[in-house]
């Protein structure tokens, strides 16, 4: 397990990461989302021995990351990181034996890479000869090359196509499923919700919700209706423990304070006309990310 404690590193006067704690479980897809500036990238960093932090503690498997258990990670920056003019499959054979994998393993793992990621046919092409989404492919394969043990990617579904992007969720999962914990960036949130067993919300360098999607949507928030009641629901204006979000003739937009509340709406409701629906509105994965990263005082 990888475990951040209270991780903190200041720039000047600015602080990027501000007592970051939060773990990555083997085998879990960890998202961690925030927008831009939010600290994402510097936490990898910090992780990855790049920066080093002011404060706080960095653990792998309970012991303190080292130079040597960090040879083991596997990390994709957001930013091109490859030599653009080596050839992508001596490229990825290299970075394979910096990180001392025997040469016909990087071999055989550079070559299983490229034929997943759709590379094959272009594994003696330059890095700059690629288009831009082949170039995240090639990314991507020198992220795994060497069989990391725990795996950090930074926007990795950046300038995918819609096909590509099916493919890396695939393997991804495939990896996550041999017990490597695998922490990732995105601004693609559906896609997030989709593929990640937990999330972490970084907002102006602090953790503001973390932990599965259906854990977050259950952390103080209250359960949200839509009620259709013919022929007017106006009236639930008045039902205590009800709060209105919005209603527009018979139809209503309700968050309800807890299971007697909503109780109390379905016998008003049928009282007052015909019920042809109530049901609950489920956040989505952005919802709750706006929710989170709200100051204080804003309007829902």
């Amino acid at each position: 397990m990888l475990t951040l404690t209270d991780v903190t590193k200041s720039f000047g006067e600015r602080r990027a990461v501000d007592g970051v704690s939060f773990s990555v479980p083997p085998g879990s897809l960890t998202g961690f989302v925030g927008a831009n500036g939010a600290g994402k990238t510097t936490t990898m960093r910090i992780v990855l021995g790049i920066a080093r932090p002011d404060r706080g503690t960095v653990t792998w498997r309970g012991a303190p990351l080292d130079d040597d258990a960090r040879r083991r990670i596997g990390y994709m920056p957001e930013e091109r990181g490859l030599y653009p003019d080596m050839p992508v499959r001596a490229q990825l054979v290299h970075l394979a034996r910096l990180h001392g994998v025997p040469a016909e393993r990087a071999r055989a793992s550079a070559d299983a890479l490229l034929a997943r990621l759709g590379l094959a046919e272009r594994a003696g092409d330059v890095v700059s000869a690629l288009s831009l989404g082949n170039q995240q492919r090639a990314q991507i394969a020198a992220a795994l090359v060497h069989e990391p043990e725990l795996l950090l990617l930074d926007e990795p579904f950046s300038g995918l196509d819609p096909v590509a992007v099916d493919g890396l969720v695939e393997l991804l999962r495939e990896v996550a499923a041999t017990g490597v914990p695998v922490l990732f960036s995105s601004h693609q949130l559906e896609l997030v919700e989709r593929l990640c067993d937990a999330v972490v919300v970084l907002s102006h360098g602090r953790v503001v919700a973390a932990g599965g999607v259906e854990e977050l949507r259950r952390q103080g928030r209250r359960l949200r209706l839509r009620l259709v009641v013919e022929p007017d629901a106006g009236w639930v204006r008045d039902v205590p423990g009800v709060h209105v979000v919005d209603v527009d003739g018979p139809v209503a937009l309700l968050e309800v304070d807890d299971a007697d509340a909503q109780q109390r709406l379905l016998h008003l409701a049928l009282q007052h006309g015909t019920v042809t629906e109530l049901r609950p509105l489920v956040p989505t994965l952005a919802e709750l990310y706006r929710s989170a990263t709200e100051p204080a005082g804003s309007p829902a």
